[in-house]
């Protein structure tokens, strides 16, 4: 079994598993693709025999709005983190901000944020980051395929994208807030799409459960 459950705020991906797996009675359950505790929004889970299907899910293009609040950052690039820098947000207009948005479209490089479940020599980021172990990383090929301006009341971005595997939106907005002359932290992400499944389509946990009793 396939599912495209909607992800609330403060559950990590791993919460979710868990709570599906208690639900179903399903020893095997996976996810296809990581979302942070403070994000939302699409996180498709397999089952049984279907979490062989979910490699080909992670691997796909994903699609997300999300809020860039400028002139402060925080040492995880979002809400779970405390503020680490302030900076004077410069006398920003709409075409400047597209002009830098369109800076990004393609196929770049980024490197991992220290806060996050990467690995590196079998230990993962965030894990180092807490003891306030910061190491080098590789950047990763990325492909920003759309990124637009929803709209903007300062200090606030609303942001469109759609990306390729293993990209961050969290490093992604902390470069975007340093091309505009600032600092920045994401307040709000909702992951819309994971390949062909869909924000629309998606199933809280909830309901699936009321569903799955029936």
């Amino acid at each position: 079994m396939i599912v495209n459950i909607n992800k609330p705020v403060g559950w990590s991906s791993f919460d979710v598993v868990k709570k599906i797996r208690g639900i179903t009675g399903e020893k095997k359950v996976g996810h296809g693709g990581t979302l942070d505790p403070f994000a939302e929004g699409v996180l498709i889970l397999g089952t049984g025999k279907d979490t062989k299907k979910l490699a080909e899910i992670t691997s796909s293009d994903k699609s997300y709005i999300f809020t860039l609040n400028l002139g402060i950052t925080t040492n995880t690039l979002d809400t779970e983190g405390k503020i680490i820098k302030k900076k004077n947000i410069p006398d920003l207009n709409k075409t400047k901000i597209i002009n830098n948005i369109n800076s990004f479209l393609g196929e770049g490089l980024q490197i991992p944020p220290m806060f996050s479940a990467k690995k590196v020599n079998g230990t993962k980021l965030y894990e180092l980051a807490r003891k306030n172990i910061i190491i080098e990383r590789k950047p990763i090929k990325i492909d920003i395929k759309e990124f637009s301006l929803i709209s903007y009341n300062l200090p606030n971005l609303i942001l469109s994208v759609t990306v390729s595997k293993g990209t961050y939106i969290r490093v992604l907005g902390k470069d975007l807030a340093e091309k505009l002359g600032t600092v920045g932290y994401l307040t709000k992400l909702v992951r819309t799409r994971v390949s062909k499944y869909l924000l629309s389509d998606s199933i809280t946990i909830d309901a699936f459960e009321k569903k799955w009793k029936l």
